[in-house]
């Protein structure tokens, strides 16, 4: 990681469940490319090891506990953002959760708590964010969505309906933000090889990397470039998207 490569060089942005996997890997990523970065994650020793390595190849990170699923925390973190480093240009919307299970075996309390998490979570940041970003005259929101968002998958009701409210959400937003120059867009990873997958039987695992024509699980480094280029300058007419990183899983 090399500090201040410059795509996103003077810019704050903050990373929900910065503290492993995708989000881990955009967080390093951002900060090799100039952003000073704002580790939101409610795992403390994860998270403050992730904004070490950041300060270790020079580059600038704090650690923020939140709860994305209460909106005082949200706010905080906003406040947070502000206080150490000025302001927020980019807000990465990663934090997510599984509870896996068939309709029929699905406890209401998991079917609640993947909600609360993947869907008024991002609600929450992003609100909490908006604000600073069109004070200070525009921004990128920055989406996790998921390709079985847009097509299903068996026992996944929570998820999945979770992932195709943040397209939704990724919509609408980018109609109402834009008047502020805020883009609002979201990634649809396809499999990526990280703690959320390593329930999945290795026989299924198999069979998903046989049907991708890659021929491979994605790696977290792989969602990393594609936030990358929707917060950078490139991606300045871009809003309202949702860019499938799959592998071309699904075609």
């Amino acid at each position: 990681m090399t500090p201040n490569a410059g795509r996103l060089d003077g810019k704050t942005a903050i990373i929900t469940g910065g503290s492993q996997g995708i989000g881990r890997a955009t967080a390093l990523r951002f900060a090799g490319e100039g952003a000073s970065v704002v580790v939101a994650d409610v795992n403390e020793e994860n998270g403050r090891a992730t904004v070490a390595e950041i300060e270790d190849a020079g580059g600038e990170a704090v650690f923020v506990a939140t709860d994305v699923t209460e909106m005082d925390d949200a706010e905080a973190l906003v406040d947070a953002a502000v206080d150490a480093f000025g302001t927020v240009d980019v807000l990465v919307n990663n934090a997510g959760i599984t509870r896996d299970a068939t309709l029929k075996k699905m406890s209401e309390e998991d079917f609640d708590r993947v909600v609360d998490v993947n869907l008024k979570g991002v609600f929450n940041c992003t609100k909490a964010a908006v604000p600073v970003m069109a004070e200070n005259g525009g921004g990128r929101v920055l989406n996790a969505a998921s390709i079985v968002g847009r097509y299903g998958n068996f026992g996944q009701t929570n998820y999945v309906a979770t992932k195709s409210g943040v397209i939704g959400m990724t919509k609408t937003w980018a109609r109402e933000l834009g008047r502020d120059q805020i883009t609002v867009n979201a990634v649809a990873p396809g499999f990526i090889d990280t703690a959320m997958v390593e329930t999945v039987p290795e026989k299924v695992i198999g069979r998903l990397e046989d049907q991708t024509p890659l021929g491979r699980l994605g790696n977290p480094e792989d969602i990393a470039n594609a936030y990358l280029f929707l917060a950078s300058d490139d991606a300045a007419f871009i809003t309202g998207s949702v860019l499938a990183v799959d592998g071309g899983l699904v075609l």
